[in-house]
């Protein structure tokens, strides 16, 4: 019997259980890895979320320029619409199209693009049928008929500057006019010919600034191309 209790006494001072200090460290331990768990996640989160901003930025300049390529490219001439087809006027950028809709003859379309509470909108008139509408469209404002589209916010700044031949980019209307009054001029010269008058603009940049960005996008566009 005295064995069978030194035996028992011997087993149960050889069972340790952890200190304080032991779980004070584990503790401590874990925090650290639990908070550079927490640092490496919430990188990767952060990283994941500006890859979808710039994505989405991304998507949204493509939109608001393949449009602007759309309608610059179906620009009519400056004879069909009895100015420069692409303008510079009261700070927005306007654009004479042609429009074609199916099983009708083609029609001539009034294009705006305008800056409004930091958002770009494109206004558009409705098909025009004859030259009093489109003088009636240049002349007023976005009224009736007209449609706008919403195509990219947070916009800083938008500007545009116009190709002109002869004389190069310029943001001045009077150089387009001057390039229009000059080809009219050559019409009247026997040797030239009674040719259509020359495109006066031919090239349009346009850059928009986004509060997103570090510095404005730029793209170029050919006017009829």
């Amino acid at each position: 019997m005295k064995t069978t209790v030194r035996s028992k006494r011997r087993r149960r001072a050889g069972v340790h259980g952890f200190t304080l200090i032991e779980l004070l460290v584990a503790i401590a331990i874990m925090a650290v890895i639990a908070v550079l768990s927490w640092r490496g996640l919430d990188q990767i989160i952060r990283g994941r979320q500006t890859i979808t901003n710039a994505m989405e930025d991304e998507r949204v300049f493509a939109q608001l320029f393949d449009q602007m390529r759309i309608d610059v490219r179906q620009a009519a001439s400056d004879d069909e619409s009895g100015q420069a087809a692409v303008s510079l006027l009261g700070g927005a950028l306007q654009i004479v199209r042609q429009m074609r809709l199916p099983g009708s003859a083609p029609r001539l379309q009034v294009v705006r693009y305008r800056v409004s509470e930091g958002r770009v909108v494109r206004y558009a008139s409705p098909p025009l049928a004859n030259l009093g509408d489109l003088r009636a469209a240049l002349r007023g404002g976005e009224g009736e008929g007209w449609s706008a589209l919403p195509l990219m916010g947070g916009v800083g700044a938008i500007s545009a500057r116009l190709y002109v031949p002869r004389v190069g980019w310029t943001a001045q209307m009077k150089d387009v006019q001057g390039a229009i009054t000059e080809a009219d001029n050559n019409l009247k010269v026997p040797q030239l010919g009674n040719g259509p008058l020359p495109r006066s603009v031919t090239g349009l940049e346009v850059s928009v600034g986004a509060t997103s960005l570090a510095r404005p996008v730029t793209r170029v566009f050919l006017v009829g191309e």
